[in-house]
């Protein structure tokens, strides 16, 4: 098998377990770099050394992705426009405007030889593919070659920094935000063996993003003498994110941080300084010009002014002549995929913890799981510590809602961190081994990681997560894990494919008692179709398509202000319930059906 001990792992949709190899390997170690490619695609790296790995992982994306990962290295280059034309510009204004080359150019002259040469490999492997297999890239992205070290490093500043961590405070600052990037997703439970039939600890990853773009993952197997990994990377990538080795694994989800502020500044009528501590104060200033390659094939050069202050990069200018400046952790992402790197060597939990312990990556939650039957969820977050206030006062949103966040003095100090001095491993919010048994993450506060609970928001700054909230998905998963006190292998695939839709045990009920008090004839028949669903979304559930297009017109508008009884931490499973408004309600179903 491609992965023993005592752990079982789901990734995503894919068992990750497999009973029989979809190839035959020799176990003895190559002497040059090998790609064993098995029928569903995935990439089997056999390599003598670490950089034949990275070699051979480039290569392997060049091969699945090579078209897509040329079009975000020229985007994070700044120069899609360039290529492409006039469709990348605002793309290229704002990656310049953020400094993304800028800070490649950083990152790159302070990493080590030995990472020089990882960057190096992987650079080599995408280039060789490229030459070696022309016709198998789009002749337009041939333009962005040869690939270098600083373009995965500055695409990793792009993806990480710029959209994962910081995208929503660019998206309300300048109006700008990948449309392809969804960040609202992904599912991950640990089971420890106190919990499981089989007395093994489990771990689900199930991340949710999309299947394009700078979102994708590519799945890969990298085996070298120390090295025997299993998992995902987002593509482009030169580490796996989500994976495991034959001891342990561990996924991601979304969390909610707050690795970005964004900063108000009184801008002089001149708009050379800001005012800063009772001074004024010089924007540091660069003029760069665009080329936007037109139809006929030649190049308009498009002059910009990038400005940045001393809270971070200005991305917009409002009509009362103040601006806005936005500042993010991460300024060296790539320690990112380096933290990665050494998480799939770690063969035991204490190794485990010492790879995450610097935290090095910006953000995401981080659920783990072992074969000595260790579970860990760790609200992994560089947390920058604040000089007063809460949340609300930070960051003003939610997962569920980013469309008014916090805006903050830009005149003074006295909101402006350094990165530098941030929250250490120990004084993150984490839980290992709970006296449950289990642990779940849908993307909430870290408070409700497991239940009954056993981690408290008050032992905290206010400032590192939002008061606990919930919404359908994590109570689906506190509720699957904790009905269940011997959970079978089979039994956690098949929660994990569960199609049951959670929401309908707060309202459905409610719903179809008051439809059934109508006198309308299409509410009576909604109610009727409501009544025989098996609550179930499945693909030929008519019953499904009308209560989600139901929720949508009544619970989306008004949120938990929908529900009669309001949710309760102290009764996390039995609340919400009720709907505030059955007249309304009955309204929304008539038009939704009618």
């Amino acid at each position: 098998m491609l992965f023993t001990g005592k752990t079982r792992f789901l990734l995503g949709l894919l068992m990750l377990l497999f009973v029989v190899p979809a190839v035959s390997i020799a176990q003895d170690t190559p002497t040059s770099t090998e790609i064993l490619w098995d029928t569903w695609g995935v990439p089997h790296i056999y390599a003598p050394d670490n950089e034949g790995l990275f070699y051979g992982l480039g290569w392997a994306q060049a091969q699945n992705h090579g078209d897509l990962i040329l079009e975000l290295y020229g985007q994070a280059r700044g120069r899609a426009a360039e290529y492409w034309g006039e469709d990348y510009l605002a793309d290229d204004q704002l990656t310049r405007t953020l400094g993304v080359s800028q800070d490649a150019e950083a990152q790159y002259a302070v990493l080590s030889d030995e990472w020089r040469g990882y960057l190096e490999s992987f650079v080599a492997g995408i280039n060789d593919y490229a030459a070696e297999h022309a016709d198998q890239i789009v002749d337009e992205r041939e333009a962005v070659l040869p690939i270098v070290p600083t373009d995965i490093i500055a695409h990793g500043i792009r993806v990480l920094r710029w959209t994962f961590t910081a995208g929503r405070g660019v998206a309300a600052a300048s109006q700008w935000a990948d449309s392809e990037i969804s960040l609202s997703g992904s599912n991950a439970w640990a089971i420890a063996p106190s919990r499981s039939a089989n007395g093994n600890a489990m771990l689900v990853a199930n991340p949710h993003q999309p299947w394009s773009s700078a979102g994708l993952w590519i799945e890969a197997h990298l085996i070298a003498p120390g090295v025997n990994v299993y998992g995902a990377a987002l593509v482009g990538g030169p580490t796996l994110g989500i994976a495991f080795n034959e001891h342990l694994g561990w996924t991601h989800t979304v969390n909610t941080h707050d690795g970005w502020d964004l900063y108000e500044l009184t801008v002089s009528d001149d708009g050379s300084t800001y005012l800063y501590d009772g001074e004024q104060v010089a924007f540091e200033t660069s003029d760069e010009t665009i080329l936007v390659k037109q139809a006929d094939g030649t190049l308009m050069e498009t002059p910009i002014t990038v400005r940045r202050s001393v809270h971070g990069p200005i991305l917009a200018q409002r009509d009362d002549g103040s601006a806005i400046a936005i500042r993010a952790v991460g300024a060296n992402s790539f320690a990112a995929a380096q933290e990665w790197w050494e998480m799939g060597l770690a063969q035991n939990f204490e190794e485990f913890q010492a790879a995450v312990s610097n935290v090095r990556i910006p953000m995401f939650t981080m659920m783990y799981a072992d074969q000595d039957g260790n579970i860990m969820h760790l609200f992994n977050e560089i947390i920058p510590r604040r000089s007063e206030g809460d949340w609300d006062f930070w960051n003003n949103t939610t997962l569920l809602d980013a469309s008014n966040p916090a805006i903050l003095p830009g005149d003074t100090s006295t909101y402006v961190w350094d990165e530098a001095d941030h929250l250490s491993f120990d004084e993150l919010p984490k839980l290992i081994n709970p006296e449950s048994g289990w642990l779940q993450n849908a993307n909430e506060p870290p408070w409700t990681m497991t239940y009954p609970y056993e981690i408290d928001a008050a032992d905290y700054p206010a400032y590192v997560s939002p008061a606990p909230y919930v919404w359908p998905r994590p109570i689906t998963s506190m509720r699957l894990l904790y009905d269940d006190e011997s959970i079978t292998f089979d039994e956690l695939v098949e929660y994990k494919h569960s199609t049951f839709i959670e929401l309908t045990n707060w309202v459905l009920d409610d719903l179809i008692a008051a439809a059934r008090e109508s006198e309308s004839g299409v509410v009576l028949q909604a109610a009727d179709v409501l009544a025989a669903w098996d609550r179930q979304a499945n693909a030929d559930s008519v019953g499904a398509v009308l209560f989600v297009a139901w929720a949508n017109a009544y619970i989306s508008p008004n949120g938990f202000a929908s529900f009669s009884t309001p949710w309760d931490y102290n009764d996390p499973l039995n609340t919400p319930r009720g709907l505030a408004d059955p007249e309304a309600a009955v309204a929304a179903l008539e038009e939704v059906a009618d």
